[in-house]
């Protein structure tokens, strides 16, 4: 059974987010801080956390960059009642997954929860390679390479990257990769695209060039650049 850890120092918030998740089937733990999320993280291995932002003893940006360092690849999803860009762009550096800004919908946020799991169990069964000159992308470790180093990327910037590479040359529209890349009817802004290209491009380095910015359309990585 799928088990996800529920963190938030509001007890109403997270019994709420618990009812609708086991209604989903999922088992569900509850944290009350990030301090207390990190030590169940360290006893329980979760298939994904949700995570608020504001919380006493530690923080939920500080506790996901503390699970970070022995679960890589452990999906995050942030809630918060704050709304600045600042909080999203440094969620999403860290690696999160998905930002839910308070009052949510019950409904959308296990819309979300479905779709980062559908995504990364789907990925996590893919098993060849794609290889460009020095970049290389393992699809069944997850990992990305460039001349030989490890480069680290947030689970959603890797599977903007496969999206883009599994579909080079063709021009991808925002919408196309907002909707399949974050796997459901998106509600929020566009610059949630734009912040991750940018993350992207910057990991890349050398190779940020084979992503190419198609104005008013979209993206498309192009091989042949």
């Amino acid at each position: 059974m799928t088990r996800i850890l529920i963190t938030d120092d509001e007890a109403k918030i997270r019994e709420l987010i618990a009812k609708y998740a086991k209604h989903e089937g999922f088992q569900t733990d509850e944290a009350v801080n990030g301090m207390d999320a990190v030590e169940k993280c360290e006893q329980i291995r979760y298939d994904l956390v949700i995570m608020d932002i504001m919380m006493p003893e530690l923080d939920g940006f500080s506790a996901v960059k503390e699970i970070k360092k022995t679960q890589p690849d452990l999906p995050f999803i942030m809630l918060s009642a704050l709304g600045e860009e600042y909080d999203r762009i440094h969620g999403f550096d860290i690696g999160v997954d998905d930002y839910v800004v308070k009052p949510f919908s019950s409904k959308e946020l296990m819309m979300r929860i479905h779709a980062i799991l559908k995504r990364t169990q789907k990925l996590s069964g893919s098993t060849d390679k794609f290889v460009l000159k020095g970049l290389t992308i393992d699809y069944g470790a997850r990992t990305v390479t460039i001349d030989g180093e490890r480069i680290q990327l947030s689970p959603k910037e890797y599977d903007l990257l496969v999206y883009l590479v599994k579909n080079a040359g063709i021009a991808l529209t925002r919408e196309q990769l907002l909707s399949t890349v974050w796997g459901y009817d998106f509600f929020g802004d566009d610059r949630t695209l734009d912040t991750h290209i940018k993350l992207l491009r910057r990991n890349l380095k050398d190779y940020a060039e084979y992503i190419v910015t198609l104005r008013g359309v979209g993206y498309r990585f192009e091989k042949d650049n």
